[in-house]
């Protein structure tokens, strides 16, 4: 590695040291708020932010970016707010030739570039960044902050995990995606192992990322542990296709009967062309056309903010006298999910049994 190489993370370092990130939060002119001191189950008040991602050339447009989305969300009484997934990818602006990298990505596979090695170099500045700013917003509004998904080295890996700060500024948990997309397979992240919950004066929360809500396991054993609101950081890679998203966090929650909110990654980012619409869903049920949404953003692209209103004590009672929802079969659970899951299926119909039944059914 060339002497200007290993000098770099030192530079980086210094450049975005805790002091001067410090200095430049505690300029801010925030209006002191605690929206968590009073809580009232029937209304819990959540935000969503549809953010623009830019390359930023100085830590403070970060932060700037970062406190004007909370300053809003506060302002509007704003309990939970969720941020998107990979949201400290502004923060790449700060490496000298990053513009020369993003002209070579819109010409090549992005799935080649070295993303892990980069992020082995930068995620321990990027994560003490987001954990100073996100800790310091949560505190300075008092409000619960899911500050998005993070690219994250840990250990000899590199996983995308999200980090939630509660009213106090403490971190709260985190959660690794368990899902990866191909792209990410290509790059060389880790996957996690494991779903967690997270119990505060809120609800229970959970925080699975992007692709992970792609998939109705998720959502039953985040359920099943106790999850009431689920939110779900995205930063979906692709033109928006109405359709396509419905793979994602609204059949989750009609499926689970839990609330959902969505936070997007949005614009035009290293050959990316990112889409997606922030949101804030609810069994159908307790939404008022009963279609299941709450709030959502009008476009796909650009920059925007939703909010609304969940009612746990609605939503516990739903979940308590649904119809068919809350009708499981243990037995049939635990006949067949341990040898699927295990990659073993010994009650697969064989070839004779096929053909017997053919008879059968043919008289």
């Amino acid at each position: 590695m060339k002497f200007r190489e290993r000098l770099f993370p030192f530079r980086l370092s210094w450049q975005t040291r805790p002091a001067v990130v410090a200095e430049y939060l505690q300029s801010k002119k925030n209006i002191v708020r605690s929206n968590c001191e009073k809580l009232d189950p029937r209304q819990v008040v959540a935000g969503a932010v549809q953010l623009e991602v830019k390359l930023f050339s100085d830590v403070r447009e970060y932060l700037d970016e970062m406190h004007r989305f909370t300053a809003l969300a506060a302002g509007e009484g704003v309990q939970l707010l969720v941020f998107p997934e990979l949201n400290s990818l502004q923060l790449l602006g700060l490496i000298p030739g990053i513009s020369k990298l993003a002209q070579q990505a819109g010409t090549e596979d992005t799935a080649e570039l070295p993303v892990t090695e980069l992020f082995r170099l930068v995620g321990p500045v990027f994560g003490r960044i987001v954990r100073q700013t996100f800790s310091w917003l949560a505190q300075a509004y008092g409000l619960y902050i899911m500050a998005g998904s993070f690219l994250v080295p840990d250990g000899g890996r590199v996983v995308n995990r999200a980090l939630l700060f509660d009213a106090g500024g403490r971190l709260a948990g985190f959660q690794d995606k368990v899902h990866l997309t191909v792209q990410e397979k290509k790059w060389g992240l880790t996957s996690g192992d494991s779903l967690a919950v997270f119990p505060t004066p809120l609800g229970v929360l959970a925080a699975p990322v992007c692709m992970d809500a792609t998939y109705f396991e998720t959502f039953r054993l985040l359920e099943r542990q106790g999850a009431e609101i689920v939110m779900v950081p995205i930063a979906n890679p692709e033109q928006y296709n109405f359709w396509l998203a419905l793979r994602g966090i609204w059949p989750r929650v009609q499926e689970s009967t839990v609330y959902g909110l969505k936070s997007a990654l949005v614009g035009d980012f290293l050959g990316w062309k990112l889409t997606g619409r922030a949101g804030i869903f609810a069994p159908l049920e307790l939404t008022q056309n009963k279609d299941g949404v709450l709030a959502e953003t009008v476009s796909a692209v650009g920059e925007g903010f939703v909010t609304a209103t969940l009612d746990l004590v609605a939503l516990r009672q739903l979940k308590d006298n649904h119809p068919y929802l809350g009708d499981i079969n243990p037995g049939l659970e635990q006949k067949y999910f341990p040898a699927i899951y295990s990659g073993a299926v010994p009650f697969a119909l064989s070839a004779d049994d096929c053909s017997l039944a053919r008879t059968s059914f043919s008289g």
